[in-house]
């Protein structure tokens, strides 16, 4: 691996991915005008292919979802070379049809969070297109990656709530009266300021429990989710893997390119 190591295509998951590397990857640590990322970030090689890997939450999951330091964790990838991000997550479920172990790929986003820092324009009148929020090449990479493994959908709305709490039986009652089918906790702002910087993005969700509204009983707990996702992980890695041997290319879409050339200027030099 080179001294100045780059990767153009990066993962942000959970611990359980870092056996995704051989013997050879690397740990680098990278400062941000943003603080420090969850973790340093290991490189190594996937499919041929090198990529960086986060841990959202930290290496001892240290952050909760609205502690996580979303906006330094996509800058230091940035500065990396990064400009393609697969963001595995775990989900509930909103649809009782799609029970744990369903994987999904999201082509919709609610934001339910509040209190996040969740943009990198503080000045200036900038604004980025989000109507789609994640990236059309990595959702068909991801998409066509989808195996025999688990049940899986090529589709899905992905509600994101504050956290740490799950959502009481009204809330999720109501998320699914809207046609929604994932709550997750982490998918805001991560996906917006990869946009805003410029990156391609795109969720890849494990159904770990139906959400509260649609069971009886003691509702969703942490326990029960940390083991679902433990008990897919193997097949869900190797999903993730067979994304990334699947994506073409290591720059921007012009799709995901919202800024570059419209004669926007931003309040920062891009890294």
């Amino acid at each position: 691996m080179s001294s100045d190591p780059r990767a153009t295509l990066a993962i942000i998951g959970g611990s359980g991915f870092y056996d995704f590397f051989g013997d050879d990857a690397i740990t680098v640590e990278v400062e941000t005008p943003y603080g420090a990322p969850s973790a340093p970030i290991t490189i190594g090689q996937v499919e041929g292919r090198s990529v960086a890997f986060l841990p959202r939450h930290g290496r001892k999951h240290e952050f909760s979802p609205h502690t996580v330091p979303y906006r330094a964790n996509m800058w230091a990838l940035r500065s990396l070379g990064v400009r393609r991000i697969f963001g595995p997550c775990a989900v509930g479920s909103l649809r009782a049809d799609w029970g744990p172990g369903t994987v999904a790929v999201p082509d919709q986003l609610v934001d339910r969070t509040s209190g996040r820092a969740q943009t990198f324009y503080d000045t200036g009148g900038v604004h980025v297109s989000f109507a789609d929020p994640y990236c059309d090449e990595l959702r068909a990479a991801a998409t066509a990656s989808l195996g025999d493994e688990l049940p899986a959908h090529d589709y899905g709305t992905m509600v994101v709530v504050e956290g740490p709490r799950f959502s009481t039986r009204a809330e999720s009652r109501w998320f699914a009266g809207q046609g929604w089918e994932l709550v997750n906790m982490t998918g805001h702002p991560e996906a917006v300021l990869a946009r805003e910087l410029e990156m391609c993005y795109s969720a890849i969700a494990l159904v770990t429990d139906l959400d509260a509204g649609l069971e009886s009983g003691e509702g969703v707990s942490a326990a029960d989710v940390f083991a679902e996702f433990e008990r897919n992980l193997v097949p869900f890695k190797a999903l993730v893997r067979r994304a990334v041997a699947a994506v073409e290319g290591d720059d921007t879409c012009d799709k995901c390119r919202v800024l570059t050339g419209t004669g926007v200027q931003l309040p920062f030099e891009l890294p």
